[in-house]
């Protein structure tokens, strides 16, 4: 039901220019569009602004290379060491900085461990990926996604903030905030299952009109509690006299015979999360606006939540009984805003009421009606449910319970349901007034009971057929978010240990070692003994039988160091310790794993060698000189194959007199990969337009090779 579904997005426009969304991103808001994150709509005037950017861009660049013109015809031939001549590598902080970067993505993609069969020379060469993706199985906490960055979590709440995002570590994302963060550290998301699910169309189904879902906001004090109060008294009249409600989170009125489910949600700074998660849960926000003291931070944070869930807004001016009451202050101030009344020419229905005395209140409440059949609210009530959990608690009597709102298909008890990383089976569900529901359908909260463990508000919920497969699910994204989680703390440490490096304070890779016995306890400590690198080694510092204890923690702590633990648990106090000290503690089964988890880790810090790979050369037969584009080489490739983006050297008379990239490669006007020996094909270089005829092109690349042990 987006109105975005089928239009063109940030990602989707930065694909097609070959940029990457965050440099997107800024050039938008560089052209003055308020962009937020990938997943945001792009219209045609902004795609037409910033396709006109990057020409004007690419113009002023062009005309900077002419004016260089004159450097080139004096260029300075680079000197050939003497054959034999070999330099010595000094400490090099950028390569070594590169070599991390390159160990922590490989680790990331689950390649630090080779399979036993393969020797390391067998796996030395190879390309490092600069692309590194995230797979998450759905919303995470701050505190979830920086251990699976691998960074600290203040670090990504001063991101978060950055970026308008106001998060504490026990807070949950939403997958745009995820998206947003992660490219913060140069990661691509996948999500899994669960947002494939919510990507089903629902014009497949028939739709049938839904009641409207609405969020009250508001700052606090302004009256928004007492708002609900007086709705879901007048309610609870029409039911019977005596009726008491339980909070749940949502709760349902009728009004001259149609639904309305209202969410409720905290008016406190410190529960900015839950009114953020409201706004994306529903589809029209009533926004309460004391007329005694007008706008204020929160009612500004309630207009951002709804803006960024596109939802339309109502103000509810409140407090009108009072004396004091000046509405046409708040007007102005809410006009300030963006937000303008429907009586100054504007968009926003503005009702005073008082919920205290019930003033207008009918009027606002028919201001909902009115808005919610303009926005032709619509869902499938056949088939799954689907929905979102609202918030969850620890009942003393139901155990685990959620308050769910169902956003289509029909939720019925017996039904086996997987909400993030936990499921169950509905065993009974409750209205807000404690009576039992066989089944609720679209815009309908309800308190489910039946979980095994508590679901995170925020996560998505759906049926699947049984039970089993639900556990299934959500134990399969328990495992995901442990590995993922798991890989980060490895390159944390392995940013520690990089750091280390650099300062020159670490030589050495301080290891605990603990094993079930005393014979993998020696095999392990004299395997890793003998790892020894040129700029570090692996040194045990200390090993044990038994379990991993606080006492281990705390030397590998002291030490800066790590802790391997070979077929032994990990006590609970030491665990709780380890995660407050930053200390990585790894388990294993196999002895292999454990010594290639630990070799990687050792080798990745090494500089590789760098090595140059021939692909092939090309004789310049002719040369035209392309206005707004330079010179083009017309050449015959002599042998090998010529490939666009190699590297590339230019030599006249035997002699380099240039180096740089291939910035084009074409066959009959058409732009190609590679061209093979034998064919001609014209070349244009990076930056270099003095190429004359007979000059001969080597197209070359340049490989990393790992170093070995010693």
């Amino acid at each position: 039901m987006s109105k975005d579904k089928g239009k063109k997005r940030v990602a989707d426009l930065a694909n097609q220019l070959g940029l990457s969304n965050k440099a997107l991103i800024s050039l938008l808001k560089e052209l003055g569009f308020n962009i937020r994150s990938p997943m945001s709509p792009v219209s045609e005037d902004m795609e037409k602004a910033v396709r006109r950017k990057i020409e004007e861009t690419k113009r002023e660049h062009q005309a900077s290379l002419e004016r260089k013109k004159k450097i080139w015809g004096e260029t300075t031939q680079s000197k050939k060491p003497k054959q034999g001549e070999r330099k010595r590598k000094r400490f090099d902080r950028e390569k070594i900085h590169e070599r991390v970067k390159e160990t922590l993505a490989q680790i990331e993609r689950g390649q630090a461990k080779p399979k036993r069969k393969k020797t390391y020379r067998e796996k030395s060469r190879e390309v490092v990926e600069e692309k590194r993706v995230l797979k998450i199985p759905g919303k995470l906490t701050v505190g979830e996604l920086a251990r699976m960055l691998g960074v600290e979590a203040t670090e990504l709440i001063k991101r978060a903030l950055e970026h308008g995002i106001i998060a504490t570590i026990n807070q949950a994302l939403d997958i745009e905030s995820i998206m947003v963060l992660s490219e913060e550290f140069g990661y691509e998301i996948e999500v899994g299952e669960e947002e494939i699910l919510e990507e089903i169309p629902e014009e497949e189904e028939e739709l049938e009109p839904r009641p409207p879902v609405v969020t009250v906001m508001g700052h606090v004090d302004h009256g928004k509690t007492t708002l609900l109060d007086y709705i879901r008294k007048t309610n609870v009249a029409m039911k019977e006299a005596g009726a008491i409600t339980q909070h749940i989170g949502a709760y349902t009125a009728e009004y001259q015979g149609h639904k309305i489910t209202f969410i409720d949600t905290p008016g406190h700074e410190a529960f900015t999360a839950l009114r953020q998660r409201g706004a994306n849960a529903t589809d029209i926000v009533i926004l309460v606006v004391a007329a005694t003291e007008g706008v204020k931070p929160q009612t500004i944070e309630a207009i951002n939540h709804a803006r960024a869930a596109r939802v339309p807004i109502i103000v509810a001016i409140n407090k009108m009984d009072l004396p004091e009451a000046d509405p046409e202050k708040v007007k102005r101030q809410l006009a300030e805003q963006g937000l303008i009344p429907e009586e100054w020419g504007g968009d926003t229905m503005m009702v005073e009421i008082s919920a205290k005395t019930g003033q207008g209140v009918d009027t606002l409440l028919e201001a909902v009606l009115l808005k919610a059949e303009e926005l032709n609210l619509r869902a499938p009530y056949k088939g799954r449910a689907r929905g979102i959990i609202l918030e969850s608690r620890l009942d003393r009597g139901k155990g685990p319970v959620a308050t769910v709102l169902v956003q289509r298909g029909t939720l019925k008890v017996g039904d086996a349901l997987v909400a993030g990383t936990s499921y169950g089976r509905v065993r009974a569900m409750y209205d807000e007034w404690g009576n039992r529901l066989k089944e609720i359908t679209p815009s309908t909260p309800a308190l489910v009971q039946g979980f095994e463990e508590l679901p995170t508000a925020g996560d998505i919920f759906y049926v699947v057929d049984t039970e089993k497969e639900a556990r299934r699910i959500a134990e399969e994204k328990k495992e995901l978010k442990k590995t993922q989680i798991s890989r980060g703390e490895i390159m944390m440490t392995a940013r520690r240990l990089q750091e280390k490096i650099l300062a020159g304070e670490l030589k050495e890779l301080p290891i605990v070692v603990k094993a079930d016995c005393q014979g993998s306890l020696e095999a392990i400590g004299d395997v890793l003994s003998q790892m020894v690198f040129e700029e570090i080694k692996a040194r045990v510092i200390h090993q044990g039988i038994g379990n991993v204890t606080e006492s281990d923690v705390l030397l590998a702590s002291a030490s800066e160091g790590i802790i391997v633990a070979f077929n032994v648990g990990i006590e609970a106090n030491a665990r709780q310790l380890a995660k407050s000290e930053g200390v990585l503690i790894k388990t294993y089964k196999v002895i292999y794993e454990l010594i290639d988890d630990v070799r990687n880790i050792l080798a990745g810090l090494l500089e590789p060698e760098i090595r140059e790979v021939s692909l092939g050369q090309a004789e310049v037969r002719e040369t035209f000189k392309i206005p707004k584009i330079g010179t083009v080489a017309g050449c015959y490739v002599l042998q090998g194959v010529i490939q666009r983006d190699a590297l590339a050297r230019v030599r006249r008379d035997g002699e380099v007199i240039f180096e740089g990239r291939i910035a084009s490669l074409k066959r009959f006007k058409e732009d190609v990969r590679e061209v093979q020996a034998g064919y001609e094909c014209g070349i244009r270089l990076e930056g270099f337009d003095k190429i004359k005829v007979g000059d001969i092109i080597e197209a070359f690349k340049k490989e990393e090779v790992k170093k070995e042990l010693v």
